[in-house]
Order: C-alpha cells, then sequence, then structure tokens
C-alpha cells in the first residue's frame, strides 16, 4: 500500500467491497496465489459476516444437489434433467477442495471450526412426487458425483433416517425419500471469520469495518477511484486501487451501477426477504440429523423451496424450518428502504416492467407469503413434522436476497435465479449478484473471477492453483476415476461422511 501526502489518497492492489464470505474467500485465494499484493477489504458493519454469511441468515446446506428437487426439473418428455445437478455439485467439490487446503495447509486448524457432516435428503408424498423421485434417484445414482444416494419408499426406513418427520404421521399416505451421508451443514460466518483471519496474519492486508463504499469512478489506466466514509463519524477518504471486486450481497447492485461499465446496463434486482421458524426445544432438536428438502410450491422462486434442517452454529446443534419468503424492498438485511426504487434507472425499468407482467406466480406467492399467520406458517410445517407445536418454535429473519433481472430480446427482461459474475473494463472490476448457491460455490465463483479478470497470470499461476485446486482444469463428472480420488481425498481432510 502506497499513500500520497499532498491528496490523502492511499493505492492498493487490490480491493474488496463487503464483509462476506465471498471477498473473504477472493481475497484468500489471491494472497495464496501471489503473497505480496496488497489488500483492502472495506464493510459498513462493525463485524465480517453479519449480513446474507451470518450463520442464522441462511439455511447453511452445501449445495451439492444431493438433495435440491429444483436442480433437478422433469422434460418435456418425462425424463429427469440433472444437467445442473451436476453442475452445482462439481462447483461444491471445488470449495471442498480449496477448504481442504486450507485445512492440511494449517491455516485452518479444524474442519469442525466451520463445517459438520449432515445427511442430505429429498422427501415427497403423493403417488406422483414419488415417482418423480424415484427416476429422479435412478439417473442420479448412475452419476459418479452422486454415487452412496439410497432411496425407500419403506415406512421403517424411513423412521430410521428422519424419525422426527414420520413421528405421528397418518398411516397409508404414499412416502418416498432419499438419503445420501455426504451431505454438510456449513456455518459461512464462521468460514468468513476465518478467512479473515487468514488474511490478517500476514503484511499487506487492510480491514476496514465500520466503512461504506459511496462510489466507484475510472481513473484511468484502468484503474479506480473508491469513495469511502466512515460510518461512524463520516470522515471521508479516497482509495485508488488496480482492481475492484464488489462482493456486498445485495448491495453490490448500487454500487455496480454507480461504476458506470457498459456491462452494468439493463441490470436491475428484485428482493425476497426470508424468515425461518427455528426449533426452541431441546428435545425436539435431538431427535433430527438431517436436512430434508421438499418440492417447491407452484409459483415459489426456487430458493422457496421448504426444508427442515439441522444447522450446527458455534458448536450447538439447532433445527430450521423454511423458508418463508417475504418482500422488502431492502436489498440488505440492514440496508435502507429505497434500495430498490433508487435502483430503479432508464436502462433497466423495462426489464424490470417485464419482470413484473410475466410473474404473476411469483407476486401471488409472495403475497399470500405475507399475509400468512403463525397458524398458517405451523401447518407448513406440520407438513414435515406432523406433530409440531407453535410454542416449541420462534419466527427468526433470514438475510436478504436479490434476483438479477436481465434484459431479454424476446421477452423484455427475465428474472434469473442463481449467481452471476459480471466483469467490465478490461478486468479491474468485477462484480458478484444473485443467490443460491452463492457461498457453498464461493471458491469456483471466485476462479471464474480470477480468469476473468487476471487472465494474463493464469500461466504463471497454474502449478499453485492445482496444488489448491486439484482439479483445477478437469472435469470431475468427465473423470470417474479423479472424481473418486478428489471426493475422498477431502472427505478425509474434512472429517465427511460418503
Amino acid at each position: 500500500m502506497t499513500s500520497n501526502p499532498s491528496s490523502a489518497v492511499s493505492t492498493y492492489d487490490v480491493v474488496l467491497i463487503g464483509g462476506g464470505v465471498m471477498s473473504a474467500t477472493l481475497g484468500v485465494l489471491l494472497r495464496q496465489l501471489e503473497p505480496n499484493l496488497s489488500i483492502a477489504l472495506f464493510g459498513r458493519l462493525d463485524d465480517v459476516a453479519l449480513e446474507s454469511s451470518n450463520g442464522w441468515n441462511n439455511a447453511g446446506t452445501g449445495h451439492s444437489a444431493l438433495c435440491e428437487l429444483n436442480y433437478t426439473p422433469l422434460r418435456p418428455d418425462g425424463n429427469v434433467d440433472i444437467s445442473k445437478a451436476v453442475n452445482v455439485n462439481e462447483a461444491f467439490q471445488v470449495s471442498r477442495q480449496f477448504w481442504s487446503y486450507l485445512v492440511e495447509s494449517g491455516q485452518i486448524s479444524s474442519p469442525r471450526d466451520f463445517l459438520n457432516p449432515i445427511p442430505h435428503m429429498s422427501f415427497v408424498w403423493g403417488a406422483e412426487n414419488v415417482d418423480f423421485l424415484r427416476r429422479r434417484h435412478t439417473t442420479l445414482q448412475e452419476h459418479p458425483l452422486f454415487s452412496g444416494m439410497s432411496f425407500s419408499t419403506d415406512e421403517g426406513q424411513l423412521r430410521q433416517w428422519m424419525p422426527l418427520v414420520m413421528h405421528d404421521r397418518k398411516p397409508g399416505e404414499q412416502l418416498a425419500a432419499t438419503w445420501h451421508p455426504a451431505g454438510t451443514d456449513v456455518n459461512f460466518g464462521a468460514l468468513t471469520r476465518r478467512l479473515i483471519g487468514i488474511l490478517k496474519s500476514r503484511p499487506g492486508f487492510e480491514l476496514n469495518l465500520g466503512h461504506e463504499v459511496e462510489d466507484l469512478k475510472p481513473a484511468g489506466n484502468n484503474e479506480w477511484d473508491v469513495s469511502v466514509r466512515s460510518m461512524h463519524g463520516g470522515a471521508e477518504r479516497k482509495v485508488r486501487t488496480k482492481f475492484v471486486f464488489i462482493g456486498a450481497g445485495g448491495g453490490a447492485l448500487p454500487l455496480l451501477q454507480k461504476s458506470g461499465i457498459p456491462e452494468a446496463r439493463g441490470i436491475g434486482g428484485f428482493p425476497v426477504s426470508g424468515q425461518f421458524l427455528r426449533c426452541t426445544n431441546p428435545e425436539i432438536v435431538a431427535r433430527h440429523h438431517a436436512k430434508v428438502y421438499g418440492k417447491a410450491s407452484v409459483g415459489a422462486p426456487p430458493m422457496s423451496v421448504p426444508h427442515l434442517d439441522t444447522r450446527v452454529i458455534d458448536g450447538q446443534r439447532g433445527l430450521l424450518f423454511g423458508p418463508y419468503a417475504g418482500f422488502s424492498t431492502k436489498f440488505l438485511k440492514q440496508g435502507s428502504w429505497l434500495d430498490l426504487p433508487r435502483s430503479i434507472r432508464m436502462d433497466n425499468i423495462g426489464a424490470m416492467l417485464a419482470v413484473a407482467r410475466d410473474n404473476w406466480p411469483l407476486t401471488r406467492y409472495l403475497i399470500q407469503q405475507v399475509l400468512q399467520s403463525a397458524d398458517d406458517r405451523i401447518k407448513a410445517l406440520q407438513d414435515f413434522v406432523p406433530s409440531a407445536r407453535k410454542e416449541d418454535w420462534e419466527l427468526i429473519t433470514a438475510g436478504q436476497r436479490v434476483q438479477v433481472i436481465k434484459k431479454d430480446p424476446a421477452r423484455g427482461g427475465v428474472l434469473q435465479f442463481g449467481t452471476e459474475v459480471v466483469t467490465g473494463a478490461g478486468g479491474s472490476i468485477a462484480a458478484l449478484l444473485g443467490a443460491s448457491p452463492g457461498a457453498s460455490t464461493a471458491a469456483p465463483i471466485m476462479l471464474t473471477v480470477l480468469q476473468r479478470c487476471f487472465g494474463g497470470r493464469l500461466p504463471q499461476w497454474a502449478g499453485r492453483l492445482r496444488e489448491i485446486v486439484p482439479s483445477y482444469g478437469s472435469k470431475l463428472a468427465q473423470d470417474p476415476d479423479l472424481c473418486a480420488q478428489v471426493r475422498e481425498r477431502t472427505r478425509t481432510i474434512l472429517q465427511l461422511e460418503g
């Protein structure tokens, strides 16, 4: 880092905006590859991982498509499409390799600091859904990434896998479930803190909490001037950087728009809030040990697939059910009610209106969710836990998610579900937008950022990248032997099952 006393401008090789798992992952990757880089991170809150990365602001699912039915839709011909599931699982295997490297090299002392083995299950009822789940299992089990998955309609087996879900269930229901031992529960808040600890342990990293980035402007030569304001006292400072990453969750879109890069034109955001029921009865928590995913309601967004989740937060077991979707004009949990209206521009209003026109089922679903009562929420929970009682559960608010809206030549605009990287200005700026699978695939997402923004250095980094991610440059889905080798290695190092 250098400073010019006359202008009080600090200069860094890299500026990271946002105190979550995305910025932390990119920072650690860059320092492994180029130890002498000067890096500054700016977060508007007073600690890291207080927004979407916080342990209680998400379900903690290590998204690997073992249980998430929305990743395996039915084709018109009646066959199950597993292409997205394969991509999601392969991406999660990259994250597992990255975390394994950090554990094996002693930079993270124990995988139990943030990661726990929790079986992943899909659970359905009704003849049509049972048939779908059977076909899904038949298709997935033939793929090396999904070996080890079990399917059953046997009541005794289901009781063994999920005793809480089967307790007091009406006899005669057609039920089915799949079970996979390789599932995980991830405390992304704890992971973020470990990653920031790695960055802080070496010189050349500056952590600036309680600082809000207010503007980004090109400075010539593919550099950026970043305007920062202290949240405590209002002091302003200017920062210049060769590369800026906007990883501020829902807050990334307004900053991307301020950058003025052509790639940001036409992009809008649709915020969706979420809530969970959290169990307050330790006896009930102790009776469930799985992440059990069901099928989404008609019109529900993919991240609203109902699921009953065992959580492990700072060594303590917990149990969540949800999410219950809602609507807020905030882009961050601790954001402004004006976030959405301020994001509307002449270049994106057409796409946003087109999405509003074409997504009435989603709008209707959100209205229903907002208007539901506490009794309505318990009734939804009772589909999974028939014996659930209102007094054993409390309502908590999860993190905000902002889905990407983009222009579409045929429809005017489309609402995209997933995670998207936007880069521009010769690779000197990158931003991350969207939601699930998000944090679970932070490592492969950041490899994408490296490829797009640091392509000239990749040849000299390639050997080091293969030390960090042994499958780098290969596709596990196309190499069963490498797939088996990588899965077994990461299973051992991360102390996982299956």
